[in-house]
């Protein structure tokens, strides 16, 4: 219940953002979106991060006029993630989870140059994820 009204909350704040200037969100959001965007989505239907009602407010966010920038450019590239678990060497098998992003405000979209995952940037359970806006 507290992610519902978390990224309702949240949803809102960035369409009224939005209706003032255009926005770019990039970060952690804490939800693998897609069944593509983890390894192993049947084994995690109920873990947190890929929760029906964590994936359902990250659609209901792209629903409000946003774009997710990776999708939106590379939609069927598999493997693509930027967390992995420090566990059983998850990186290095790249057994992974795609929770960070570039998520713009859809008039950005003729904009949009490229997105990119550093998944050879170490140092963090995550990677960077890299925006390209020809503004």
């Amino acid at each position: 219940e507290y992610r519902r009204r978390w990224d309702a909350a949240f949803r809102s704040y960035l369409t009224r953002l939005d209706a003032r200037k255009p926005v770019a969100l990039c970060g952690d959001l804490n939800v693998a979106h897609g069944e593509i965007d983890l390894r192993h989505p049947r084994a995690n239907r109920r873990s947190a991060g890929f929760t029906a009602e964590e994936r359902e407010g990250f659609g209901a966010l792209l629903d409000a006029g946003f774009l997710d920038s990776f999708r939106h450019l590379y939609p069927d590239v598999p493997h693509a993630y930027t967390f992995w678990t420090y566990l059983g060497g998850a990186r290095e098998r790249n057994v992974g989870w795609r929770l960070d992003y570039c998520v713009i405000s859809r008039r950005l979209e003729g904009a949009l140059c490229d997105s990119k995952i550093r998944n050879r940037v170490l140092g963090s359970d995550h990677c960077p994820v890299a925006l390209y806006l020809a503004l």
